[in-house]
């Protein structure tokens, strides 16, 4: 599955610091997309996610 850059989804917020490299590379990524730094994280933390949980299933 490949990672797709979203589109604003309904959020809670939650305060976290990130590099400041980080944070240039995620705006440069979403400029000129219909798409916020939190949704990118939150699509990049979801996909995180299925990935530790699918390797996990595959451990087991």
């Amino acid at each position: 599955m490949a990672f797709q850059i979203p589109s604003v989804p309904p959020t809670t917020n939650k305060n976290i610091r990130f590099p400041n490299t980080l944070i240039a590379q995620v705006e440069e990524l979403i400029r000129g997309k219909e798409s916020t730094f939190s949704a990118f994280v939150v699509a990049a933390v979801r996909a995180a996610v299925e990935e530790v949980q699918n390797q996990q299933d595959s451990d087991r």
